[in-house]
C-alpha cells in the first residue's frame, strides 16, 4: 500500500513531461513493485508446499492413502471423520477440521499478484486504458465514422431524391441554415422581403420538396443566386424541411402573393412579382 500511495502521489504531482531522476524513481518503483510479487508468489509456493507436507504427514500417520480428488479439494477419507471433528457442536451440527484446498490457496495468490500488477498498470503508468477511457476513443472513432457517413449520405443526395426530414434536430440545422444565409431576403419568419414570402399556397418555382431543392441549389434568372458551392445537398436538404414548417404560419407584416397557387391557380398579373426563389 506504501508503494501504490508513493506511486499515486507522484503520478498526481506531475502532470509536466518526466525529468531523468523522476523516470529513475519511476524505474525504483517497479522494481519494487517486482520484487513485492516474487515475495507474494514465494510465500505462496511455501505455503503450499507446507500444506501438502502437512497432509502427507496427516496420511501416514492416519495409515491411509490420498486419491487425486482428495489431494485437490483436501477433504480427508471417511474414516477419519470422528478425528476431524471440532469439539463445537450448534444445535446438532457437528463441524470437520478440513484443510482449505490447495486450488483455492493457489487461485487467492493469483488474484493477489493479479491486483499487484493491475493497479499500477492502469492507474499509476498508464499502460493499459481504464474502461472510461477506452469508451472515449471508442466514442471519438465512432463519431468520426458517423461523419463519413453523413458526408457519403449528404453527396447521394439531389432533387430527384430529397424528402422531408422531421427529425427536431435535423430541423434546427435547417433553421440555423436559413437564418444565416435566406433570412436577409425571405424574412426571419419566410414572410418575404427581396424575397417573396414562403408561408402561403403562391409559388414561383414549385413548392415540392423537389422543385425547391433544384431551386436552392441552381437558383433562378431573376435574383436567387445558386447555392450548391455554399452548401452541400445534406445542408440544402435540411433547409427544404424547415421551409416546409413554415407553410400556412401566416406571419405578420407577410408578403403579398406571387406565382402560382399550389393548386395551380394564377395570381393575378397586377399582384405578381416574379423575384427570386418561389
Amino acid at each position: 500500500m506504501l508503494l501504490i500511495g508513493m506511486s499515486t502521489s507522484l503520478s498526481a504531482q506531475n502532470t509536466t513531461p518526466k525529468t531523468g531522476e523522476e523516470e529513475m524513481i519511476q524505474w525504483i518503483l517497479l522494481g519494487l513493485l517486482g520484487l513485492s510479487v516474487a515475495i507474494v508468489i514465494l510465500l505462496i509456493v511455501v505455503a503450499v508446499q507446507l500444506i501438502s507436507i502437512l497432509q502427507k504427514e496427516t496420511s501416514k500417520s492416519l495409515g491411509e492413502k490420498y486419491t487425486i480428488w482428495e489431494r485437490l479439494v483436501g477433504f480427508q477419507p471417511k474414516s477419519h471423520e470422528q478425528k476431524l471433528l471440532l469439539d463445537e457442536d450448534f444445535d446438532g451440527i457437528k463441524e470437520l477440521d478440513n484443510a482449505i484446498p490447495a486450488w483455492f490457496n493457489w487461485f487467492f495468490g493469483l488474484t493477489v499478484v493479479f491486483a499487484l500488477l493491475y493497479f499500477p498498470a492502469y492507474h499509476i503508468w498508464n499502460i493499459a486504458d481504464v474502461q472510461e477511457t477506452e469508451y472515449d476513443k471508442e466514442v471519438k472513432v465512432a463519431e468520426i465514422k458517423k461523419e463519413e457517413y453523413l458526408k457519403k449520405i449528404a453527396n447521394s443526395i439531389d432533387e430527384k431524391n430529397v424528402k422531408i426530414v422531421k427529425d427536431a434536430k435535423e430541423l434546427q440545422k435547417g433553421q440555423e441554415l436559413y437564418k444565416a444565409n435566406c433570412m436577409v431576403c425571405h424574412g426571419e419568419k419566410g414572410e418575404g422581403k427581396i424575397g417573396p414570402n414562403l408561408t402561403d399556397e403562391y409559388w414561383l418555382y414549385g413548392s415540392s420538396a423537389n422543385e425547391v431543392f433544384k431551386t436552392i441549389k441552381y437558383g433562378t434568372n431573376k435574383g436567387m443566386q445558386a447555392w450548391q458551392k455554399q452548401l452541400n445537398p445534406l445542408q440544402i436538404q435540411q433547409v427544404v424541411s424547415f421551409i416546409h414548417t413554415m407553410k400556412g404560419t401566416n406571419p405578420p407584416g407577410a408578403k403579398e402573393p406571387q406565382g402560382k397557387k399550389e393548386s395551380g391557380e394564377n395570381v393575378p398579373k397586377n399582384e405578381e412579382k416574379a423575384v427570386s426563389m418561389k
